[in-house]
């Protein structure tokens, strides 16, 4: 079969390959389009916002079932059953378990994400290190967009040959990596065999990494399973796209390889590369509380490992909530520019 961005003789030179010009496809009104634009919105925040619920009512439960409570990991050493139970009425833990879930749940859209067991609101905690979560995985999403582009689109340009199945071959490898495993590797390569680059975190007098250097490592390690994912959705997206009419046309015309596959396929294969780009954010997120803690960075993982081991429920529905806004909020905009993108193309 002929690879479809190999480009043949000019239709100017084919024997008969006038083709017929396709009909004018009949456009939308803009304000039809807005309106179900704004329904399948609409739609979609219900869902994740009813699965949203779901999970945390699960974190509270989860939490509830871990052997102590935060009255007893908080307490002063030496503090008797009296004080453990003042301290208990404190903290709500003498009411039931779906009053809280409740009380809680009915602060949530105002931004009140209650007290933690320490007596610091949960806000204040997650306002002062999600930027630096955000940092992390905003960087792993840019360089993962960049390489998965790069690769994919140069894998696609020689279909079936040495390189594609190479980078085909390599990205389903680095694919099955966890991120822990990733960042160990890196810490044993570029720091204690060839230091090149700091293995931990050191933060200064603001909570800040004090060195730039200090996020290569994280970011790597972020960024190499989610590439990985991310080539094999691009090269699948562009083998799709290039057996459209479109594209079948445009090689006939005789242009290059590199020109039909930015003009032609690229574009259409957008919609669902920026669907796994989307899903990569979410699991960038999840995978920064591992990666932080393996390179002691400031970041919600230090957060949420110390709410686990203080059993507190509060701080650690918190950063689900935090982190399930996010994601929600990057899939529907993925959602919503493949709509349109495709809403255009039609």
């Amino acid at each position: 079969m002929a690879d479809p961005l190999t480009p043949g003789p000019p239709a100017s030179e084919k024997v008969g390959s006038a083709t017929p010009s396709p009909p004018p496809a009949r456009t939308r009104p803009p304000w039809r389009t807005a309106r179900s634009v704004a329904a399948r919105a609409g739609a979609l925040l219900l869902k994740r916002a009813v699965l949203l619920a779901a999970l945390l009512a699960l974190v509270f439960v989860t939490v509830e079932l871990l052997p102590g409570d935060a009255a007893a990991t908080t307490a002063e050493r030496g503090e008797g059953p009296a004080g453990l139970a003042r301290r208990r009425a404190l903290l709500g833990l003498d009411r039931p378990l779906v009053e809280r879930f409740a009380d809680w749940m009915t602060g949530l859209p105002t931004g009140d994400l209650g007290t933690s067991a320490r007596g610091e609101p949960v806000t204040g905690l997650l306002a002062g290190a999600f930027p630096s979560t955000l940092l992390l995985g905003g960087l792993a999403l840019l360089l993962t967009a960049l390489l998965s582009l790069a690769l994919g689109c140069w894998a696609a340009l020689r279909p079936g040959r040495a390189l594609d199945r190479t980078v085909s071959g390599a990205a389903t490898a680095v694919l099955a990596l966890p991120e822990f495993v990733v960042a160990v590797a890196l810490v044993l390569v570029l720091s204690l065999w060839t230091g090149l680059l700091p293995a931990t975190t050191v933060t200064g007098a603001d909570g800040s990494p004090t060195s730039w250097r200090m996020l290569v490592l994280p970011v790597l390690a972020l960024t190499v399973p989610q590439t990985g994912w991310n080539i094999r959705i691009v090269r699948a997206a562009l083998a799709d796209e290039a057996r459209a009419p479109h594209v079948e046309t445009a090689v006939l015309d005789g242009l290059s390889p590199h020109r039909v596959l930015l003009r032609h396929v690229l574009p259409g294969a957008l919609p669902a590369i920026a669907t796994g780009l989307a899903t990569s954010a979410g699991m960038l997120l999840g995978g920064a509380v591992v990666v932080e803690t393996v390179f002691n960075h400031p970041g919600i993982g230090a957060v949420l490992a110390s709410a686990a081991g203080d059993r507190d429920g509060p701080v650690v529905a918190g950063v689900t909530a935090l982190a399930g806004t996010v994601i929600t909020a990057v899939l529907l905009l993925a959602d919503l520019t493949g709509d349109l993108m495709a809403g255009d193309r039609r």
